[in-house]
């Protein structure tokens, strides 16, 4: 059955009449300039950032195309993936009257956008092994319910959710289904986007910041489909990708083997992160990951967390996260990071707890 969008979004955004930049009525890139108010003299920098940038960023798309397998009409590019979040509220959820599901532990700017948006949150808990609940979510939806966001691999637990699960709700939930893969890169598991031609209540997120190593760029990516992808189009902000970033990931793209690289580094500092916590007797449990991340409980975590601050070592206390008592969330870093943070665990429950 072919999903119809029409119903789910806000009446006014589907009469709205966007912005109209001078880039959208010009599109060519030789010329005399002087329809957009920009200084003709160039940048007082060394580069000459003076023109505004290519509102729907259509070059950067063609090649993220090529390696995402995905058309670039299907793709939308935010000032991170946070960006894309908020325009779904905007789109499609009513203030006051409709909700979305979340499915805690979860990432948690979902329900600050809500709030944002003055949108109820309808909180599904995962299971103990952080896993989805599908017939309880089913069952929290009504006849007001937009959105369910689903973190896959899950933050701050890492693992990968059941990929029958997720699918399960596309079948059967007649509103959007986001499937937030921002540390896709390093799982084994195959990304969503290539259920994007089956499902279109389906928008697929990842992200430059984690593999990538661009997090200081804010590049966030959506893929759906052409209509939705429309819809974002039309609200978002005229210019929301600098030129510079688009010039930097542009040249990054063709770096796919250092990507590859670091990524493989990461996993095996993992690796070696993980066994170091193991051989510790006081660590209580690690949780299963498919990140560039460690849950990890142990005793007294709010306390320990603290004692690492004085270190210099600075991890996430998730202590008072739903089903992530006592536990610390550790990023990977690089083995000389990785065997400060050890050291200094072990300094603190020898010193502090005697152990």
């Amino acid at each position: 059955m072919k999903f119809d969008l029409d119903p789910l979004l806000r009446p006014h955004i589907a009469n709205l009449q966007p912005y109209t930049s001078a880039r959208d009525e010009y599109t060519g890139k030789e010329g005399v300039f002087l329809d957009a108010n920009e200084n003709p003299y160039g940048s007082i920098t060394d580069q000459d950032y003076n023109r505004y940038p290519d509102p729907y960023q259509l070059e950067l798309k063609a090649e993220i195309a090529k390696i995402k397998d995905v058309k670039p009409s299907h793709i939308f590019l935010g000032n991170g993936s946070d960006e894309a979040i908020d325009l779904l509220f905007r789109a499609f959820c009513n203030p006051g009257i409709d909700n979305v599901i979340l499915l805690p532990p979860t990432y948690g700017m979902y329900e600050v956008s809500a709030n944002i948006n003055d949108v109820e949150t309808r909180k599904v808990p995962l299971t103990e092994d952080f896993q989805l609940q599908p017939d309880k979510i089913l069952a929290a939806v009504d006849a007001h319910t937009k959105i369910i966001f689903v973190c896959s691999p899950n933050n701050p637990s890492g693992n990968k959710v059941k990929r029958n699960d997720i699918i399960r709700l596309l079948q059967e939930f007649n509103g959007l289904v986001v499937v937030d893969e921002a540390y896709i890169d390093f799982s084994d598991e195959p990304s969503f986007t290539t259920e994007l031609g089956k499902y279109g209540n389906l928008l697929v997120m990842q992200t430059f910041s984690k593999a990538w190593g661009l997090a200081s760029l804010r590049l966030g990516m959506a893929f759906a489909s052409k209509k939705m992808i429309k819809i974002l189009n039309r609200i978002k902000p005229p210019y929301n990708i600098s030129g510079l970033t688009q010039e930097t990931v542009l040249a990054a793209i063709q770096n796919q083997d250092k990507v590859a690289k670091m990524t493989q580094d990461i996993l095996a500092e993992k690796d070696f992160l993980q066994g170091e916590l193991e051989k510790l007797d006081y660590i209580q449990k690690i949780h299963p990951t498919h990140a560039n991340f460690l849950l990890v409980k142990i005793p007294n975590a709010s306390h320990v967390y603290d004692d690492l601050i004085e270190e210099k070592i600075i991890v996430r206390n998730r202590s008072k996260v739903q089903l992530c008592e006592d536990c610390l969330r550790i990023s990977v870093g690089t083995r000389s990071e990785n065997e400060a943070f050890i050291q200094a665990l072990k300094k603190i429950y020898t010193e502090s707890f005697n152990l």
